[in-house]
């Protein structure tokens, strides 16, 4: 995996402030949000992968994209990443995960409920930096599901603007 930086345990706004440094990889369009996810093992505070939108081919998000290259270091497919994840598995996003996708994709709270079947448990906490606005789908309600499956979400303050600023950036000002 490439440089990583060192984040001291549960500095939970400069893992937001890196996740939002891998967001500001994706590549500015009209159609899509800028978002970054780092997946963490709090047990022992180490970066097993990282995400942003578009990182991977097709209309790829940085959830998806994080547990995809987690997948494929561990050999499994990715409907199975939730076997090899830690005992203590965690989400950073910079925006909410979305609950719905266009036609053929799913959606990013279905890819980190999924990982719940695993003999560790899975994700159990998501770190986010900001909802996600109605742009794209009216009244996202990623977070509420995640809750509703027994997945911890914290919001995580202090870099709300330079999020959505970079999240929209490619988007139309009209």
């Amino acid at each position: 995996m490439e440089d990583l930086p060192r984040i001291a345990p549960l500095d939970h706004l400069e893992y937001m402030r890196f996740a939002l440094s891998l967001a500001k990889q994706s590549p500015p369009k009209p159609t899509n949000f800028r978002v970054g996810a780092i997946l963490v093992d709090e047990g022992s505070n180490q970066i097993l992968s990282t995400g942003f939108t578009s990182e991977l081919p097709g209309n790829t998000h940085a959830e998806q994209c994080a547990l995809r290259k987690y997948s494929i270091e561990h050999n499994v497919p990715e409907q199975a990443v939730g076997t090899v994840l830690p005992t203590k598995a965690v989400l950073y996003t910079t925006m909410e995960p979305c609950q719905t996708r266009s036609a053929g994709n799913i959606p990013c709270v279905e890819r980190i409920l999924g990982t719940l079947s695993g003999e560790n448990g899975g994700i159990k906490t998501v770190y986010i930096g900001v909802k996600e606005p109605d742009t794209f789908v009216a009244a996202n309600a990623g977070q509420s599901k995640l809750e509703q499956a027994g997945i911890v979400c914290m919001h995580v303050p202090g870099l709300e603007e330079e999020i959505s600023n970079t999240a929209t950036a490619g988007h139309s000002t009209c």
